[in-house]
């Protein structure tokens, strides 16, 4: 048995089995990458750039090819898989375009005589543990900018995604890479700890759970590894004011039911103030309500199933609990196998185990606060930090939300605006870093002080 397979989760079958690697198949994934960073790091800045747009191009020529594979690995709905590969192809452009200003020096101002610079420079090898729910946004979020510097990757992609995998590896390789500087591992945890502790290796990038972001940090921390974490989220949506009520609502439903609800910036949690509480759980129940799981091969489908049936059961289980312990149940509520009704939780309370967990999956819940101060309060009362949504009509009190809010992101009045050159991370045990944006090029990078008196 391997742990690499494609399992429809609409269906249940196992379409294709990969066979995970032999230890002797890891050690040349990472003498290949060892051997490729020098050539690559001395590759001119241009020409690298030129590679990393030729992947890009590679992603659109595929499109279609790699939508399908998405479909039948996780359940995505098949226009969002399109948009995903179009928006992994943004991506990889845009540091292809930026490749010459991430690279570039940066004088400083000295004290005293002579000139002082910071000369940006890669640090070799890179292993990227990615997640199942974006296969091809998250690899370009971590592989773009860091194969732009000169960096070399290993990709571990997740069990559920080695079809994605191995297409991924084919458009960088035909991209004109040198062989090893991207490289794809079915690797075991075991022998990703390995990876990670390999003295070749120098830097490890995490998107995942909390759980397998710790295991993998603590063994980054022995062997002495930058380590970069994009962790969970348990995202605040916070409505305060709003001149067109239904659209703020299917803003917040649209947030939380992108790719099956199975995002970790997903807005989780509604937080309405008193005043519009009433009619927003209204509307929000009706807009959820309409919206049926479907087969997500067809091109209109919003929802499809979740990745696999037990993750709607753990899914399914965590409702049910909340309803044991006092929550409303507002709508939703039901399995299908892999595909979950839209679910909406009320009555909510900090003794419920719901209360401090992540809804991985199209259920939230909604609160009702009697203020700004309030809402800002229950916002901040999670250990996740990563993204929030806050609606207002006020401009001023946008700006004291926003800059009141525990959280790496805040977006005003929009939701689903993630782009290339928007940064992407969190705060407490949502992670450690920044991806996207100027800022994910300065993870992995040696900032090398030259003092010239």
């Amino acid at each position: 048995m391997t742990d690499y397979a494609v399992v429809n989760p609409a269906t249940g079958e196992t379409l294709a089995t990969y066979e995970t690697f032999t230890d002797a198949q890891i050690e040349d994934a990472v003498a290949r990458a060892h051997a490729a960073a020098a050539v690559w790091a001395a590759t001119p800045v241009a020409e690298r750039a030129a590679v990393v747009r030729k992947i890009a191009e590679g992603h659109r020529a595929r499109r279609d090819e790699f939508a399908a594979i998405m479909v039948r690995e996780m359940g995505k709905p098949l226009a969002a898989a399109v948009g995903e590969v179009d928006f992994a192809a943004d991506i990889i452009e845009f540091y292809a375009d930026n490749a010459e200003k991430i690279t570039a020096d940066q004088p400083l101002d000295i004290l005293g005589e002579g000139t002082a610079v910071i000369r940006k420079a890669p640090l070799g090898v890179l292993f990227g543990i990615m997640p199942w729910n974006f296969p091809a946004y998250q690899v370009a979020r971590f592989a773009g900018p860091n194969l732009a510097i000169g960096n070399t990757i290993i990709l571990k992609h997740a069990p559920q995604c080695p079809e994605s995998a191995a297409l991924l590896e084919e458009i960088y390789r035909d991209a004109g890479l040198p062989d090893g500087a991207y490289v794809n591992v079915y690797a075991t945890n075991e022998q990703s700890a390995t990876i990670v502790a390999d003295p070749r290796v120098q830097g490890v990038s995490v998107t995942g759970s909390e759980r397998a972001g710790a295991a993998v940090a603590e063994v980054a921390g022995r062997n002495l590894k930058k380590v970069a974490l994009e962790l969970g989220g348990s995202d605040p949506f916070i409505l305060l004011s709003t001149d067109d009520l239904d659209a703020t609502v299917q803003a917040a439903v649209d947030a939380r039911l992108d790719n099956n609800g199975q995002a970790c910036n997903g807005a989780k949690r509604f937080i309405v103030v008193d005043g519009l509480y009433d009619a927003f759980v209204e509307k929000a129940v009706a807009a959820m309500s309409a919206v049926t799981p479907a087969d997500p091969t067809q091109e209109d489908t919003v929802l499809g199933p979740l990745v696999s049936e037990a993750a709607a059961i753990n899914l399914q289980k965590q409702v049910d609990d909340a309803v044991a312990q006092g929550a409303t149940l507002l709508t939703g509520g039901t399995r299908d196998g892999a595909f979950y009704a839209p679910t909406l939780l009320a009555d909510v309370t900090p003794a419920m185990d719901v209360y401090r967990e992540e809804l991985f999956g199209p259920a939230a819940v909604v609160y009702r606060v009697a203020d700004e101060a309030a809402a800002v309060a229950l916002a901040n009362d999670t250990s996740f930090g990563l993204g929030s949504y806050v609606f207002t009509t006020d401009e001023a009190q946008a700006e004291r939300v926003a800059n009141s809010i525990e959280a790496g992101m805040v977006y005003v009045n929009v939701v689903l605006a993630d782009s290339p050159e928007l940064p992407f991370g969190g705060v407490k045990r949502s992670g450690t870093s920044r991806e996207l944006g100027l800022l994910a090029a300065d993870e992995f990078v040696n900032k090398k002080l030259i003092r010239v008196a």
